[in-house]
């Protein structure tokens, strides 16, 4: 199939890496760096942040749920602008109380804002992906790195205003109203070049899921990474802000993570062409909880900077090889297949924050809810191991 005439590739995949740093980046994680400012200057405790990050994660997941409905055809853009729009009013909103509850209200709202941003604007972007050959790899790539583009520019902006501020119990303010204005400006700009969807998605009622067994295997292990990952991507500024590493290093942590995390899918792509999507999902998850011990096992500086690498160098890799393995194990479902993990990891991801906050509320630290996600992200790497053993 032909894509219209005389697009520009590398426009259409900036568009669409523009709309993810501001969905995602700023949007779903910027949490994570302005997080130990919100509990040094409000005080929140470690259970009320887990509460919050959970929040923002079920709001996520009805997103998600939201956007594979039929209501959304037709209105692609305007939704994922106006969804957007949403994001940037709802990250100011943070700055405008001090209420737990009323911050779970607004950070499930900016899920589910960001979840129909990220979803529907990829369905616009990501079909210039499919249908323009070898090519459409550039707007894979473009799109998806655009995560890691955005959390790595949410560290920066996290750094410059916690040394600029000079009211430091107020400086988790400014960062919310910031990162709304940068919010904002992205949209001006995806607005001015998110392209228009081209052709019709053609739709047809699936039939219902075969759970086979490496169906069945890969969405636990799936769900279960949703876990196993979150803590650390919550959290990770936190624990170097409790290890003392100063703010440089919760600076680099985070901003390692985002360029790693952006320039993952492509550094991986020779290793899923010679050895497959499911021992390459395998590795990545090995590579993650690796990743995830080290960040409370080794001393703070290096533990923050070698967990945030190993993080961004592997959680857009998971999600993406995740998903294409399942659709390649219910070719005939794929819509549910790829449904059905994204409830399992929303579940997983919701679960997390609420056992890391209780647990660091009783220890003291996130190394003891660091290691439980360890141990989950290992059940994972061992069912990751028996589906790359069944299929290529």
């Amino acid at each position: 199939m032909d894509m219209t005439p005389r697009v520009n590739l590398r426009l259409v995949g900036l568009s669409g890496a523009i709309a993810m740093a501001a969905a995602m980046g700023f949007g779903r994680f910027f949490y994570t760096p302005v997080l130990p400012g919100m509990i040094a200057g409000i005080p929140i405790s470690s259970a009320d942040a887990g509460y919050i990050a959970a929040g923002n994660f079920a709001g996520y997941l009805a997103g998600a749920i939201l956007a594979g409905q039929g209501w959304a055809a037709g209105r692609e853009r305007v939704i994922a602008l106006s969804a957007l729009a949403s994001t940037a009013i709802l990250m100011a909103a943070m700055a405008l109380t001090t209420a737990v509850p009323a911050f779970v209200v607004i950070r499930f709202l900016a899920g589910l804002a960001s979840a129909l941003a990220m979803i529907l604007t990829s369905s616009i972007v990501l079909p210039y992906a499919r249908n323009c050959g070898k090519q459409g790899h550039v707007v894979n790539f473009l799109h998806f790195g655009g995560v890691g583009a955005g959390i790595a520019l949410s560290s920066a902006l996290a750094l410059v205003v916690n040394t600029s501020a000079g009211d430091a119990a107020h400086g988790w303010r400014i960062n919310w109203l910031a990162g709304a204005a940068i919010t904002l400006a992205a949209l001006l700009v995806v607005q001015w070049m998110l392209p228009r969807p081209h052709g019709m998605t053609e739709r047809r009622v699936e039939p219902r899921l075969k759970w086979k067994l490496p169906l069945v295997l890969l969405t636990t292990s799936y769900g279960l990474f949703g876990f196993g990952y979150v803590i650390t991507a919550t959290f990770l500024v936190t624990i170097a802000r409790q290890g003392d590493a100063g703010p440089i290093v919760e600076f680099l942590a985070w901003f390692v993570t985002g360029c790693a995390a952006a320039v993952s899918l492509l550094v991986w792509h020779p290793l899923a062409i010679r050895a497959g999507l499911a021992r390459s999902y395998t590795v990545a998850m090995t590579v993650l909880a690796i990743g995830v011990v080290c960040s409370v096992l080794l001393p703070p500086t290096a533990g923050a900077l070698f967990g945030g690498l190993l993080l961004g160098a592997t959680f857009m890799v998971i999600t993406a090889y995740g998903l294409q393995l399942g659709g390649k194990l219910a070719p005939e479902s794929p819509r549910r297949a790829l449904a059905s993990m994204t409830a399992a990891f929303g579940v997983g991801q919701i679960v997390g924050p609420l056992v890391a906050g209780w647990a660091a509320e009783k220890s003291g630290s996130f190394a003891l809810p660091t290691l439980i996600a360890t141990g989950v992200l290992v059940v994972c790497v061992v069912l990751a191991a028996i589906v790359a053993k069944r299929i290529p």
